[in-house]
């Protein structure tokens, strides 16, 4: 029995808009977890992309970029006929002859875009600098000076860079400074804390209404107070809960309404998420992926059975806190009532939410590998993962 794991990361212009996302690829078999053809693996990641999954679910109205082997380029297997939507990447490993030549040539000449993956010495895929649009130079381990060198020996071809690797804001400062057109990395997802800038107020305040939504003592009438004293807030709630995406039977007219229907966890769920989307400085995919996590977290503390699966949400949405503020994340929590179990599954990554949090992040880099969720098969991992996509595409287009 064989299953599939399909992730996506994003990739960036240089004002931190989504342009596309590669699609990285694993198949497990259940005799062999580690095994997989290279030519396979890519026919299946095309398959389940364009068919099973649907290629505007996982990439949206950008592109899609796709690993190549060279099997798959020299004997020209099927591709999708969607050729504007496609970006071809040819893997660092490729022997570079007169036969990949042609047959990348043949590839542009209908259409495709060609980018060489993880190049780190530009001299060493120079015969194919003519045919790409786009050179993904691999950052990790390089020295400024050295990225400066592979820039200015791609200078006088036509390819557009892509900076891929990035861990830091600090380095992706320098790519573009240095004039790369792209930009790939978690350095999103982690905070930028610079010692001695002032916090805005506005961080502040958004603390303060977190704590109040977390606190234990709060109620149903304090609630709905917090909500109606926020007009947009309470527009963006009722919004939400009444979009075709859910389909309710009923409109719901009031906040009362919905959290006489929905329930207090749920709303305080819903408000946290809108609240924290109000955050304007920062890229748009931080908050898709917080809301990936979120629910991706919850989903799978309920198939795991954990006790208090509900706070997986909350577990997941928060674990972008520090990157949303800027801020470490211990300092973050010191201003929230959290339970205990949620702290530490966001602070260590202990305890049961904290292992699923951590199976979440892993599936999110593609680190199948590291996955291990007891009790549950890895197609259900997949399953929520892409439920979660589909989901979070969802609520970010309503907000």
């Amino acid at each position: 029995m064989k299953n599939i794991y399909i992730a996506r990361q994003p990739i960036y212009n240089r004002n931190l808009k989504v342009v596309g996302y590669e699609l990285l690829f694993r198949s497990f078999d259940s005799d062999n977890s580690g095994s997989f053809d290279g030519d396979q693996a890519t026919t299946e990641v095309i398959l389940n992309a364009f068919m099973e999954f649907g290629l505007d679910e996982l990439v949206g109205g950008g592109l899609a970029f796709i690993n190549l082997t060279r099997g798959f380029i020299i004997e020209q297997y099927p591709l999708p006929m969607l050729e504007n939507r496609v970006v071809l990447e040819v893997l660092e490993d490729i022997k570079i002859d007169d036969e990949l030549v042609k047959s990348l040539e043949y590839l542009s000449e209908r259409g495709y875009k060609i980018a060489l993956d993880d190049v780190v010495e530009p001299k060493d895929v120079a015969p194919l600098l003519d045919l790409a649009d786009i050179v993904k130079i691999d950052i990790m381990g390089m020295s400024p000076d050295r990225i400066k060198a592979c820039v200015a020996a791609l200078k006088g071809h036509k390819t557009r860079l892509l900076a891929e690797k990035i861990e830091t804001h600090k380095e992706f400062e320098l790519c573009r400074e240095l004039g790369f057109h792209y930009f790939q990395g978690f350095f999103f997802s982690k905070p930028n804390v610079v010692q001695g800038r002032k916090i805005p107020e506005a961080r502040f305040a958004l603390l303060r209404l977190l704590s109040k939504l977390q606190s234990p003592a709060i109620e149903f009438r304090d609630m709905e107070d917090i909500i109606r004293q926020d007009v947009s807030l309470s527009y963006k709630l009722l919004r939400l809960i009444n979009s075709s995406y859910y389909a309710r039977p009923r409109k719901i007219n009031s906040i009362r309404q919905a959290l006489t229907l929905l329930g207090m966890r749920q709303i305080k769920d819903w408000v946290s998420l809108l609240s924290l989307s109000t955050i304007e400085d920062k890229p748009r995919e931080l908050m898709v992926t917080a809301m990936v996590r979120a629910r991706m977290s919850e989903t799978l503390s309920n198939s795991a059975g954990v006790k208090n699966a509900e706070a997986g949400f909350t577990v997941g949405l928060f674990s972008v806190l520090d990157a949303l503020l800027d801020l470490p994340l211990n300092e973050v929590l010191s201003n929230l009532p959290l339970a205990g179990d949620v702290t530490k599954a966001l602070v260590s990554h202990e305890g049961k939410l904290g292992t699923i949090l951590q199976n979440v992040i892993d599936y999110e880099h593609g680190e199948w590998g590291s996955i291990s969720i007891v009790g549950l098969k890895p197609d259900k991992v997949r399953d929520a993962y892409f439920e979660s996509v589909t989901w979070a595409n969802a609520v970010a287009g309503v907000l």
